[in-house]
């Protein structure tokens, strides 16, 4: 019998078994806060939670515990901005039902065969997760129906509105006209969310909000080296040089600055590769292939671009800059330090930024120190 503290939040017992062979054994705290609600009341939620925070087990095991694999239809869904968002939140629901009764999860997004994911559609269906515009373009197309959706997650919903996806998620929610509960998870609450939130959900749903200290891994070391910026490239080639097989990622503020930093860091001999919004389809796929494959051992990244991107084992994160807003900084260190292990999250500055370091550590709870190596 499994002592899991997943079992006192509800969570089913085949379901722990799979949790703990992915060495998932202690709630988080928007787990701890979640995870009761939906499996006890299922009502709207309205939650805050950034990347990193293990907000997909929030939502997905709750979600997966309320499936009737009996029926073929599509029964619950999870809309995310990204391709790479959705195919991590895919892959995340499949390995939690390794010891259950079979749920079908089946991933639409842009990028990939149409066709291919027609003919899948075609099979038992319990949970879709997909972007937006795809999967109105098989609605269109007569591939799959939402009639019979119960349960709608909108998954980094402040990023989708960023991203103009507003019309698509209207015209999606209205076509799964007989859901008992929509769950709208968003690291930030802008008016256009306030708006959503008015026009889509009950008045009497659920809000969890995570207190700003507890939303970052306390396994992440946090540091900051003085750096003039004409001297913040050979700092960090320096730095990558010293790094053996540790992988990481360094994030730019510019898709410009992002490609300038590439290009210098290959001229030097360094293994690196850039993720920015300017690039095809095929070739972020190509990019993420070999990162993930470890044919590239540093990732260069834009924050937009790197949404959704969940790549096991990365030792640290470099701020080339820091982002001008304050979630950015917990997505961007969230990227490090996963499955119980340690890293490093560190930004370089000018002496004239240190305001706005102690203002991330007031706000978010954290100590900076200063990184000599």
């Amino acid at each position: 019998m499994s002592l899991s503290p997943f079992k006192d939040l509800g969570v089913p017992e085949d379901m722990i078994r799979g949790l703990e062979e992915l060495a998932i054994t202690k709630p988080t705290e928007v787990q701890l806060k979640v995870i009761p609600f939906l499996l006890q009341n299922g009502g709207d939620l309205i939650a805050q939670a950034q990347t990193g925070t293990g907000k997909t087990a929030a939502f997905g095991l709750p979600l997966l515990s309320k499936m009737n694999p009996k029926h073929r239809d599509i029964q619950g869904l999870v809309l995310a901005p990204t391709r790479e968002l959705a195919k991590q939140i895919g892959k995340q629901l499949f390995r939690f039902t390794k010891y259950t009764e079979k749920i079908f999860v089946e991933v639409l997004t842009g990028g990939d065969d149409m066709d291919r994911q027609i003919d899948n559609l075609r099979r038992p269906t319990h949970i879709v997760v997909a972007t937006p515009g795809r999967l109105l373009d098989l609605i269109e197309r007569d591939a799959l129906t939402l009639e019979f959706v119960r349960y709608v997650v909108l998954d980094e919903a402040d990023e989708m509105l960023s991203m103009g996806f507003k019309p698509q998620l209207l015209d999606i929610l209205k076509l799964a006209a007989m859901r008992r509960s929509t769950w709208l998870f968003s690291a930030t609450f802008p008016d256009a969310i306030q708006q959503l939130i008015k026009g889509c959900m009950s008045a009497q749903a659920h809000n969890i909000q995570i207190d700003q200290a507890n939303v970052v891994n306390p396994d992440i070391d946090h540091r900051f080296a003085l750096c003039k910026r004409e001297d913040k490239t050979a700092f960090i080639a320096s730095f990558l040089k010293r790094q053996r097989d540790a992988r990481g990622l360094i994030f730019c503020r510019t898709k410009a600055g992002a490609n300038e930093l590439t290009q210098e860091l290959l001229a030097m001999g360094i293994a690196a590769d850039v993720i920015q919004g300017d690039l095809m389809q095929k070739e972020r796929d190509k990019v993420m292939r070999a990162f993930k494959k470890q044919r590239v051992q540093f990732l260069v990244a834009t924050d937009v671009a790197a949404r959704g991107i969940d790549v096991e084992g990365l030792s640290f994160v470099i701020h080339h800059q820091l982002p001008d807003q304050l979630e950015y900084y917990t997505h961007r260190s969230g990227r490090t330090a996963r499955a119980g292990k340690k890293g490093m999250s560190l930004a370089l500055i000018h002496p004239k930024e240190r305001p706005q370091l102690m203002q991330l550590e007031r706000e978010l709870g954290i100590r900076f120190r200063e990184h000599r190596g």
